[in-house]
């Protein structure tokens, strides 16, 4: 099985390339940096080889996110080390280089493909010496050379669904070969850790999902449309996909005129998509903006869309309500949510539908705290928002605590772990 997937990765390396410009033309992949993910000579190796280098590796935007405090932690205990990470969207690069843009020993690039020679080769030109891999990122060529170059490799934020394990199952020497390669897991949830074991995994640890890790420093958030956001009422929906665009629209319709000055804000997951929702919004007879980040809103405007990345937190600070979209369209139902987090940490009462897969352990703990909650339909969700909205009602602090708790526990339980592991392997 492992010599087959081996095979096959290099047979179908020829057919990367047309899969890359279709990105590229589908404005999915960076013009000129794409070239990291596919050509050794273009790794952009930039490397003090006295110095301990730590790669971490995170898909996208939120495994991103989840893993910047705990780097910059560990950069805070010993700043003689490197660090390199790697991500594979457009999106999250730029939160990337916002993020690491004033840290010198903290370096973006695009994760190669899991090639054989790709990776072997990024190894042996990068030489890390520890390998951290975030949530599901499961790479077998990866695995397999980091042991051919016993660099030491971990999982953090481990997350497996009882579908997944369910296959590995099916395929017990393979699992085997690829889950004992690790020398550290830390697992998301308790039903992960369980998993875990039952494949053999040694060195599990439950610490608590690092995505509740709270990096956000409200006093350091600002908005040029800080006085439109404070004078008006809005609510916001954010990481939409095609098809949650009517129920916002149509809940705005529901709402308009129940409130003076109301906005609604729009955040497409893909941002190339604002064009589109803007020709809905004249369908629906709303005068839309799409908003760049260094534009004002202008005045009579009733629906917001925002044409930029990593902007979200600087609405989600003055916002009371947020509806997280990939929620509503059954299509998606397996794979079905986006992280709620970036808006519970910044106090706002979340709101989703019913296909939350992806994120099922992190809502229910939210909802445990009553800070979200499963809607229907435009109606329903209407219909809080209307109690939400009332100028009577502030932003509710119970919500920050609680995120403040599972936030310290979840920090010092998992670097408490990564420490114990670096400092094993340095033995």
């Amino acid at each position: 099985m492992i010599f087959l997937y081996g095979v096959l990765t290099n047979l179908i390396y020829p057919l990367l390339f047309i899969l890359i410009l279709i990105r590229i033309f589908l404005k999915k992949e960076d013009p000129k940096r794409y070239k990291e993910k596919i050509l050794i000579s273009h790794f952009n190796i930039k490397r003090n080889y006295t110095q301990k280098l730590i790669w971490f590796h995170a898909a996208s935007i939120g495994e991103l996110k989840s893993v910047v405090p705990i780097i910059k932690k560990l950069n805070s205990y010993d700043n003689k080390r490197e660090f390199l990470i790697t991500t594979t969207t457009l999106s999250s690069s730029k939160i990337a280089e916002i993020e690491f843009k004033n840290i010198k020993n903290i370096q973006h690039r695009f994760f190669p493909f899991d090639v054989g020679f790709l990776i072997d080769n990024f190894l042996r030109m990068w030489k890390p010496n520890y390998i951290f891999l975030v949530d599901s990122e499961i790479w077998p060529n990866l695995i397999f050379k980091s042991k051919k170059f016993k660099i030491p490799i971990a999982i953090i934020n481990a997350r497996m669904t009882l579908r997944s394990f369910k296959r590995w199952i099916r395929f017990p020497n393979t699992a085997s070969k690829i889950f004992s390669s690790f020398k550290l897991c830390l697992s998301s949830n308790k039903e992960t850790k369980k998993f875990l074991e039952e494949l053999d995994v040694k060195n599990v640890h439950y610490c608590g999902n690092i995505k509740f890790i709270n990096d956000i420093n409200e006093n350091e958030i600002g908005n040029l449309n800080e006085n439109t956001l404070i004078n008006n009422t809005f609510w916001i929906a954010a990481s939409t996909h095609p098809g949650e665009e009517q129920l916002c629209l149509k809940t705005h319709v529901f709402l308009k005129h129940k409130f003076k000055n109301f906005l609604t804000i729009i955040a497409p997951r893909h941002i190339e998509r604002s064009k589109k929702i803007g020709e809905l919004c004249e369908k629906y007879k709303l005068n839309s903006q799409i908003l760049n980040s260094d534009e004002l809103i202008k005045p009579n405007k009733e629906v917001i869309i925002l044409n930029s990345f990593g902007v979200l937190q600087n609405y989600f600070k003055y916002a009371k309500s947020v509806f997280i979209g990939k929620s509503t369209i059954k299509k998606l139902e397996d794979v079905g949510g986006q992280s709620p987090l970036e808006a519970a940490k910044l106090r706002c009462k979340v709101y989703h539908g019913y296909y939350i897969n992806n994120f099922k352990d992190i809502y229910e703990i939210l909802e445990t705290n009553n800070i979200s909650f499963k809607v229907k339909d435009h109606e329903e969700l209407g219909k809080y928002l209307e109690k939400d909205l009332n100028p009577a009602q502030k932003k509710n602090d119970k919500i920050s605590n609680a995120i403040k708790d599972l936030s310290d526990k979840t920090l010092t339980n998992t670097l408490e772990n990564i420490n114990n592991f670096l400092l094993d392997e340095n033995k």
